[in-house]
């Protein structure tokens, strides 16, 4: 039988597997598992299985390094990309000075300068170095704990993309929560001419102003953006990986060197971080606007902006997401490489299931 309710939500998922159909069947005791020398497999992103590892898989320690990691590839690609970032938002929330990504780069350095481009760039650090201790550290929490409970090697093989949505997806709603207040700042620095110039004047003025609510008006929709992008760029990202292993890539990846695994990494994050910015593009305006103008409401905002407006800035959005999705899955597997982290390969299909199948005699 199968385990549990779990399994049975995870075959509802869309992007499952649809042309797998197993039969029912008893499953084997624990002793009888450990004495045919079954193993349940984990699930992981990144390129290497080594035999030389520092910490135990599914230990505090682990999970804290991939905190870490997470801090260091978000909080850093996110700071690295904020001219960018800056420009997107004022395309977003004032259209109609400034008509395309050239056009907001030369208004700005006319009228800030050189340094205006770096506008929000201390909440930008802090507020994505939370988002991603959460992001990436929960992620492979949930990921471990979904996985135990499918519990069978074979369920945890036929819905692992949907254990990828349901762990990324549990993951960002924290990370929102600890990224809310410091993006609220960046919007209201980089879209607001005259109301601040850095974090230390935001803050305090934003919380005379409007109370508390002020930081967290916006985590609604930064949900609505951020958990859709989240799951397309863990789902897609894992899913990417398998393929370029499989169909791309010349050599068995067993046989590739850490370098070449890394950047197997790099081009799978940026062919998820280009979906990521089409999924979430939308709220993200939405995000931007709200932000910028006291007092408004998502649904308010959305009625503004309309079904073309939601789309505004996208290329730039595209072109910084997809920059960004690639350097913080590299960022955050070469950390893991750095510490010896455990980094199994991309999951294969157990000689269980080819048998039933009917793949291998």
């Amino acid at each position: 039988m199968y385990p549990n309710s779990l399994t049975q939500l995870t075959r509802a998922n869309p992007f499952s597997a649809p042309l797998f159909t197993l039969q029912k069947v008893e499953e084997p005791s624990q002793s009888l598992a450990a004495e045919h020398g079954l193993s349940k497999r984990t699930l992981a992103a990144a390129a290497v299985a080594d035999s030389d590892i520092s910490y135990e898989f599914g230990s505090m320690k682990y999970y804290a390094l991939c905190g870490f990691g997470g801090i260091l590839s978000c909080g850093i690609t996110h700071t690295a990309v904020v001219p960018l970032d800056l420009v997107k938002c004022r395309l977003q929330v004032d259209p109609d000075k400034y008509k395309s990504i050239f056009k907001g780069f030369s208004i700005t350095i006319k009228e800030d300068g050189m340094r205006g481009l770096a506008k929000g760039w201390a909440p930008t650090f802090i507020g994505y170095s939370m988002q991603g201790l959460c992001k990436f550290g929960f992620y492979e929490v949930f990921k471990t704990l979904s996985e135990r409970h499918l519990g069978e090697n074979e369920n945890t093989y036929l819905w692992r993309t949907s254990l990828y949505l349901a762990a990324s997806a549990s993951a960002e709603f924290f990370a929102d929560i600890a990224l809310a207040p410091m993006e609220a700042c960046k919007v209201r620095i980089q879209t607001c001419p005259g109301y601040a110039s850095n974090l230390r004047q935001c803050a305090p003025k934003m919380f005379a102003e409007e109370g508390i609510w002020a930081f967290y008006k916006g985590v609604v929709p930064l949900w609505m953006r951020q958990i859709p992008y989240t799951m397309m760029k863990f789902a897609c990202f894992e899913r990417t990986v398998e393929l370029l292993y499989k169909h791309v890539v010349p050599k068995p990846r067993a046989e590739c060197s850490k370098s070449e695994q890394l950047v197997v990494t790099f081009v799978a994050g940026y062919i998820a971080g280009v979906f990521c910015a089409i999924v979430s593009h939308p709220a993200d305006s939405v995000v931007s606007v709200l932000n910028k103008e006291s007092g408004s409401s998502a649904i308010g905002v959305l009625k503004k902006l309309g079904p073309k407006g939601v789309w505004k800035g996208l290329v730039a959005r595209i072109i910084m997401i997809g920059t960004l999705t690639a350097l913080q899955w590299f960022i955050y597997d070469s950390v893991k490489v750095y510490f010896r982290l455990p980094r199994p390969p991309p999951p294969e299909m157990p000689e269980s299931l080819k048998k039933k199948l009917g793949l291998t005699e």
